[in-house]
């Protein structure tokens, strides 16, 4: 007949295993969603002795930390918008883009041999670009320099910007693509700039913008751009003309000096002078005079 071996000989390898020790685990440290969604924060307990351990959640954010759930119930504005699923997890329901942060799930389970333990999730809310600003000149004279510009900073993470010539995507490498070697541009996708260094009358068209990221895209409105040669004929005729009338405008004013339009009333009257008294005269003036 077998001897029984004692309990406490059988927790032996149990403790040398750790298995008495809290332990947590994760289906997914890093989950995305898109903003307005709701999303799950797994948080599994792996093993553990307790019967009731403490649950606890807490949110960091631009290095400060706050309480998510704490004292079995949840804080601040996630008491209408979050829950705990199955005993630790957490459930963020109508996410917003405040909720990107790094959260905490920590588990006090005074019965085992280690206490404490805490796993961290890493939540991304993702939200979609808004209308981008796009500026467009509207008429570049040819072999000058435009530049065209697309933004928007609502989007997360940031977009990454396309332009398009008459609903015909531009390719960001002029080479590569036989369509666009005649023209000499530049566009930087991250910033959304489009440059053309010399535009020639081919540019000419309808330009638009679409900002992208991972949770969707926007497109801003067709704008017009013309491209139009410099009529130099016409430019230096124009000023010669300016100066014939001025030269005509000069002559006429020295020939009306010259033929005394422009004289003194004065001068052209004649004179009053006052009699110059006559010599060894004493002129005595009368009342009346």
């Amino acid at each position: 007949m077998a001897l029984r071996r004692p309990a406490v000989l059988l927790l032996l390898p149990l403790l040398g295993c750790g298995l008495l020790a809290v332990e947590l685990t994760s289906s997914n440290t890093n989950p995305v969603v898109q903003e307005f969604q709701s999303v799950e924060l797994s948080c599994i307990i792996k093993s553990t002795v307790t019967p009731d351990p403490r649950i606890e959640w807490k949110k960091i954010r631009d290095g400060e930390t706050s309480y998510v759930f704490f004292d079995n119930k949840m804080q601040g504005d996630f008491a209408t918008r979050a829950e705990i699923l199955s005993r630790t997890s957490l459930v963020i329901k109508n996410t917003t883009r405040m909720d990107t942060a790094t959260y905490r799930c920590e588990v006090a389970a005074p019965s085992d041999t280690k206490t404490i333990d805490e796993i961290n999730i890493q939540l991304t809310v993702q939200v979609k670009p808004v209308t981008p600003r796009c500026t467009v000149p509207k008429a570049v004279p040819v072999g000058k320099t435009a530049s065209l510009h697309c933004h928007e900073n609502e989007g997360y993470p940031k977009s990454t910007y396309s332009w398009y010539r008459n609903s015909e995507p531009l390719s960001p490498d002029t080479k590569s693509n036989a369509k666009f070697q005649n023209s000499s541009y530049s566009l930087n996708p991250a910033t959304g700039t489009l440059v053309f260094h010399a535009v020639h009358k081919g540019d000419t068209g309808r330009y638009s913008c679409i900002a992208t990221n991972d949770a969707g895209f926007a497109k801003c409105e067709e704008q017009e751009m013309e491209v139009y040669d410099l009529n130099i004929g016409g430019i230096i005729g124009g000023v010669l003309v300016v100066l014939a009338v001025l030269v005509f405008i000069t002559l006429g004013i020295c020939c009306a000096y010259r033929r005394g339009y422009f004289a003194n009333s004065k001068e052209s009257g004649e004179s009053y002078k006052t009699p110059a008294k006559p010599d060894g005269v004493n002129y005595i003036r009368t009342d009346d005079e």
